[in-house]
């Protein structure tokens, strides 16, 4: 697959991950956010919960489990950190969370998947 085919299947996944979470009583608040540390695919907020959603397709959903791992993490937690002030409130529950997504399949919503070590 050529890097413009993995490009176009992965905003076609963020679409789908967007909408999903909107009929799901979220509102999307951003897409695709770079930043020097990393990017996030979606920002996310439902009452007082923001999330930074990554955002996985994979053509067999056998490939689901190995599509996220700690290193991908690490870098949307880092890019997370950047952003949050720009999005959160005061009292907001803070979280990372993934969407893993399959050809006829209904997305996977994996909620609050990482926790920085301290």
């Amino acid at each position: 697959m050529t890097r413009a085919a993995a490009e176009a299947r992965g905003r076609r996944a963020e679409r789908r991950a967007a909408w999903w979470l909107r009929l799901h009583g979220w509102r999307i608040l951003g897409e695709r956010l770079r930043v020097p540390t990393g990017e996030v695919d979606l920002i996310a907020r439902r009452g007082r919960t923001l999330a930074f959603v990554e955002v996985k397709w994979r053509d067999r959903v056998e490939d689901l489990d190995f599509a996220i791992d700690a290193w991908r993490l690490r870098r949307v937690a880092a890019a997370a950190e950047i952003l949050a002030p720009r999005f959160a409130r005061a009292d907001d529950a803070i979280r990372i969370d993934v969407m893993l997504l399959a050809p006829r399949r209904l997305p996977r919503h994996l909620v609050h998947v990482w926790q920085p070590l301290e």
